[in-house]
C-alpha cells in the first residue's frame, strides 16, 4: 500500500494536469483487490521481518489500517471522473470504510458526493448511513437533501432498490417531524401517479408502513373535506424544502385514484386505505427488486376459467355505426 501511495505521487510530480484517466483506473483497481483482514495479527508475510514481531509495524493491524487510509485518502483528492466515482461508492460502505482506522475522514468525500445529485448522491448514502449511525455525523440538511433526491427518474435508475432500502431505514425512526413524513408521503404519492405496476407494488406499502410509523399522518388518508381536484389541492410539488410543502394541509388522493388502475394488483394494493390501517407494518424488501418481468411471467401463470370478451361487429370502413362512409363502403 505504501509502494502504491508513493507510485501515485511520483507519477503526480511528473505531471502539471490531472492525473491520466487510464492511470486512476488501474490505481483503483489495485486498491480494490486488497484484502484487509478483519481482525486479530498478522503472521503470514512472503517476506521475513528484520525486527522483533512485537516491534514489527507491518504485523500489527492497527498499522495496516493507518496505511490503507492513508493510500485511499491519497487516491481520492485526485479528480476522478463519474464512472470511477460510481465505483469508489459502490464498495465504500463494504470494502474500505470498515478498514479505515478513523472513518470520519470520509466525511467530506460522501458530504461532496452526497450534493452531487443523481446517481452519485443515491450512491453516497450508504456510506453516509455508516456515518451518521456508528460515528455521530451531523448533516443538518440530511432529510432535505433526501427529499429532493425524489423525483420520476428514481423509479427507473439501475439503483432504486438499494435507495428505497436505506429511504426506508433513514424513515423508520418514530422521532422524526410530522411534518417531514407527510412530506415524504405526499411526494412519494404525486410520483405514483406516473409510476410503472412494478414500482407501485413497492411503493404503496412502502407509503403505508410511514403512516402507521407516525398515526399523526392519518388525515392525509381520511380527511373527510379532502379535495380530489389537482388544481386546488394545497401541497407544492416543486418546493425541495418539505417543512415548506404544506404537505399536511393535503391528502393522498392519488392512492385513491390508483384504486383504478389497470394493474389488479395494484387495485388491490391501492385499497387498503379504504379500510383502517393495521398496526403491522408491510414487508417492502421482496418488492424492492421487483421487475415488470416478473409481473408479466406471474400473470402468464394464472389460470383463468372463463375471460370475458366483448365484441361489436364492424359497419363501415371507419367502423362507426352512423357514419357516412358506411353507405358507400363495406368490408
Amino acid at each position: 500500500m505504501t509502494v502504491i501511495n508513493e507510485r501515485i505521487a511520483q507519477v503526480n510530480r511528473g505531471t502539471k494536469e490531472a492525473l491520466p484517466p487510464i492511470f486512476l483506473n488501474n490505481v483503483f483497481g489495485l486498491l480494490s483487490a486488497i484484502n484487509m483482514p478483519v481482525e486479530g495479527e498478522l503472521s503470514n508475510f512472503l517476506l521475513g521481518q528484520k525486527e522483533k514481531e512485537d516491534d514489527w509495524k507491518p504485523a500489527k493491524l492497527k498499522e495496516q489500517k493507518k496505511a490503507f487510509e492513508r493510500v485511499w485518502m491519497g487516491f481520492l483528492k485526485h479528480k476522478l471522473s463519474v464512472s470511477l466515482y460510481k465505483k469508489v461508492l459502490l464498495i465504500l460502505h463494504e470494502s474500505i470504510l470498515p478498514h479505515m482506522s478513523n472513518a470520519t475522514m470520509m466525511i467530506d468525500f460522501l458530504t461532496a458526493a452526497y450534493d452531487v445529485g443523481g446517481a452519485i448522491s443515491l450512491l453516497a448514502l450508504n456510506g453516509l448511513f455508516i456515518l451518521i449511525h456508528q460515528h455521530n455525523l451531523e448533516y443538518p440538511d440530511f432529510y432535505k437533501k433526501l427529499y429532493s433526491l425524489l423525483d420520476p427518474s428514481v423509479f427507473h435508475v439501475k439503483y432504486r432498490a438499494r435507495f428505497f432500502h436505506l429511504a426506508d431505514l433513514f424513515l423508520s425512526s418514530t422521532h422524526l417531524p410530522v411534518y417531514l413524513v407527510a412530506a415524504f408521503a405526499k411526494r412519494l404519492s404525486r410520483l405514483s401517479l406516473t409510476a410503472p405496476p412494478q414500482v407501485l407494488m413497492m411503493m404503496i406499502p412502502f407509503i403505508c408502513n410511514l403512516i402507521r410509523r407516525h398515526p399523526a399522518c392519518l388525515p392525509l388518508i381520511h380527511r373527510p373535506s379532502a379535495e380530489r381536484d389537482l388544481t386546488s389541492d394545497p401541497f407544492v410539488m416543486e418546493e425541495q424544502d418539505p417543512a415548506k410543502s404544506r404537505a399536511l394541509e393535503s391528502s393522498l388522493w392519488e392512492l385513491e385514484a390508483l384504486q383504478n388502475h389497470y394493474y389488479p394488483s395494484v387495485v388491490r394494493a391501492a385499497n387498503v386505505i379504504s379500510r383502517a390501517l393495521s398496526t403491522q407494518e408491510n414487508d417492502v424488501s421482496e418488492l424492492l427488486e421487483l421487475s415488470s418481468y416478473e409481473l408479466f411471467e406471474k400473470e402468464m401463470k394464472k389460470k383463468f376459467h372463463t375471460v370475458p370478451l366483448e365484441f361489436e361487429a364492424v359497419h363501415g370502413l371507419l367502423g362507426k355505426k352512423h357514419d357516412i362512409t358506411a353507405d358507400h363502403f363495406s368490408l
